[in-house]
């Protein structure tokens, strides 16, 4: 098998003392490639080195709205340097979140179209976070608009009608653990439903650790479970959807065959 989880933090400390052990896991189980996502300027750097070291992993780079209140004067000059590294493949996680609200809305809001403008100037795809804002972040991209290399909105959490609206504006739905919960209902008709050329899989480890496993520290192998669910929600074998979904996330991420 063939697999990718397209969205995890393989940077993170809580992998310090295991992390080839945890790539090692991923190869044991078919999962081929992983692209590390980042959330700041410190952890961009982190995923550009990861990436250089290991061929199994990529790297996107970019500010999460967390930290949009936090970013330097320079902080588009860095990432645009970052994003013209070798295994480079996207720029985010970027977006907003209404959740936490840990950084002010309208700073949110302006990093967020810095971050667009960025990948316009670079054609680059972007990771998208979104929670708890699904109309603002309509508004922003219908009314700024991405570059023609698309994007994916990570960790799908809104509802049908804007998955087709994102599917129309040149996005992919990633799906997390969450769709492998029984009380998704929307996830799983949202997973029936989406074009299956532009869905993606992914864990967004260590976090949304999916079903068997929740209550563990999540990784990249556990996408493996996700798949699996999604594939019998399509009534397709785990194969299929494996050989669908990593078709989709090279296409989007211009990754090579694995080897």
């Amino acid at each position: 098998m063939d697999l990718i989880d397209t969205h995890a933090h393989l940077d993170s400390k809580v992998y310090d003392d295991d992390r080839q052990e945890v790539l090692s896991r991923c190869q044991a189980v078919g999962v081929t490639q992983v692209i590390n996502a980042s959330f700041d300027l410190a952890s961009s750097r982190r995923a550009a080195v990861l990436a250089r070291e290991d061929r199994r992993v990529f790297a996107t780079v970019g500010i999460h709205p967390h930290e949009a209140d936090a970013v330097p004067a320079d902080y588009l000059a860095q990432l645009a340097g970052l994003a013209r590294e070798d295994k480079v493949v996207a720029l985010g996680e970027m977006g907003l979140d209404y959740y936490r609200d840990l950084s002010p809305r309208d700073i949110q809001q302006r990093v967020f179209r810095e971050q667009l403008a960025l990948s316009r100037e670079l054609v680059m795809p972007v990771v998208i976070h979104d929670r708890d804002a699904h109309q603002d972040i309509l508004k922003i991209i219908r009314g700024d608009g991405i570059s023609p290399a698309g994007g994916v909105m990570h960790c799908f959490s809104g509802s049908w009608e804007m998955a087709q609206e994102c599917m129309n504006m040149g996005f992919y739905i990633s799906l997390a653990g969450p769709v492998t919960f029984k009380n998704a209902p929307r996830l799983h008709d949202i997973a029936r439903r989406v074009s299956l050329d532009r869905l993606l899989v992914e864990t967004d480890a260590p976090y949304l650790t999916p079903e068997p496993c929740r209550g563990r520290r999540n990784e990249p192998a556990y996408v493996i479970h996700t798949a699996r669910r999604v594939a019998q929600l399509r009534d397709l074998t785990l194969d299929e959807l494996s050989a669908a979904v990593s078709a989709n996330a090279r296409r989007l991420f211009n990754l090579p065959l694995p080897g």
